[in-house]
């Protein structure tokens, strides 16, 4: 089970110029932005990458308008083939990853594998991950749950970090899921 203390979200290269091209990518952006919102509200601590963003742009204006630290910059496919990023994880503390972004296929899936090889509890938001095509979305996420990454969703995410149908939190969630 997700505890907010214990979660961190790690969100992959949703940039200005990949999101475009992107499968039902309106759908992605949508439930990127609940998902920050809601991490938010619960308090936990968002990584956010961007790969090449000399190529491929910023972070897109709709989720970057929301977050307040720096996007950590990378070339590697996987995150964790930046040592900025595994610094960044580290001082975060959290040993439970909710991990989001694009491509399916490729960075997010390359991510998964590399923490979950470095012993991290991956979960997989299936509604925030997209690939050009939904095949490569279905073979990333496939590839991902048979390496041992939890498939969630947002709602699903949220409700399990929150744990209880009660108080302040509660009510500012069912808002943003709403």
């Amino acid at each position: 089970m997700l505890k907010p203390q214990e979660t961190v979200l790690v969100l992959v290269d949703l940039q200005a110029r990949l999101v475009p091209a992107m499968h039902e990518r309106e759908a992605l952006i949508q439930s990127a932005v609940r998902l920050v919102r809601g991490a938010q509200v619960l308090e936990v601590p968002i990584l956010h990458t961007e790969q090449n963003p000399a190529g491929l742009g910023p972070t897109v204006e709709e989720i970057a308008s929301l977050l307040t630290g720096s996007p950590l910059t990378k070339r590697a496919f996987s995150c964790c083939g930046e040592q900025d990023f595994l610094d960044a994880l580290q001082s975060v503390g959290r040993r439970h990853v909710l991990l989001a972004g694009i491509e399916t296929h490729v960075c997010v899936y390359q991510t998964a594998v590399d923490l979950l090889a470095a012993g991290y509890d991956v979960q997989v938001v299936g509604d925030i991950v997209s690939s050009r095509t939904q095949a490569n979305r279905t073979v990333g996420l496939t590839r991902m749950a048979a390496a041992g990454a939890g498939v969630t969703s947002v709602e699903t995410a949220l409700f399990e970090l929150l744990g209880r149908a009660e108080g302040p939190k509660f009510k500012e969630i069912l808002a943003i899921v709403k």
